[in-house]
């Protein structure tokens, strides 16, 4: 056996030999920051991205960010205490249409991107800590930086983000409110149908 042959055979070997869930799982604010990055430049070498495309913005989102998002927990925490009167279908229901809503929402966000940058702040967690908060600023060239922080729960397969917070506002308390008052008014059905619509509309110019 040669010694290339050798050293495939032990590397193999030790793959193989760690168990999984002695993976190194990556940090949680090395996540966002990596994530963050990557959809920026991917948006500044892109000219349809550039331009706002819809279904290239689409695209980037579904595959860079909503890999990394935890859609039961964020659903169920706005959906709230309606959660646990809908059916298993209904769930499902209210889970692709909120992922769509996150998508668009994301994607309008995205459509406005031009020279800024992401600035982490320090993590404020113990090592064995499975719940964090992952605080960051978007930098502008002209005006003052947007907060932008995480929710982000440790799973198997590494952090996932369930919440997000933007200029001192949570996602999911947002969404809880209005989620409640459409529940309020024509149950768990009515929601389904209110997020089903939104989705269908196209997007004004510039927004979400």
């Amino acid at each position: 056996m040669t010694m290339t042959k050798r050293l495939l055979s032990l590397c193999l070997c030790l793959l193989f030999a760690v168990p999984a869930a002695a993976a190194t799982i990556e940090a949680p604010d090395k996540l966002i920051e990596r994530l963050s990055n990557q959809i920026l430049d991917r948006i500044r070498a892109d000219a349809a991205l550039q331009a706002g495309d819809p279904k290239r913005l689409d695209d980037l989102v579904d595959t860079t960010v909503m890999p990394h998002v935890d859609f039961r927990r964020m659903t169920a925490l706005s959906v709230g205490r309606n959660w646990r009167s809908a059916t298993p279908e209904q769930q499902k229901q209210l889970m692709d249409e909120f992922r769509s809503l996150l998508i668009r929402t994301y994607s309008g966000a995205l459509s406005s991107v031009a020279d800024q940058k992401v600035r982490m702040k320090p993590l404020r967690a113990n090592p064995q800590d499975t719940d964090v908060i992952v605080r960051s600023e978007v930098l502008q060239p002209r005006g003052e930086p947007i907060q932008l922080d995480y929710r982000m729960m440790k799973a198997a397969d590494g952090w996932k983000i369930y919440d997000v917070n933007v200029l001192g506002v949570w996602l999911v308390e947002t969404y809880r409110t209005q989620f409640a008052q459409e529940v309020s008014a024509g149950g768990i059905e009515g929601l389904i149908r209110s997020l089903s619509e939104k989705n269908r509309q196209p997007p004004a110019p510039g927004k979400s």
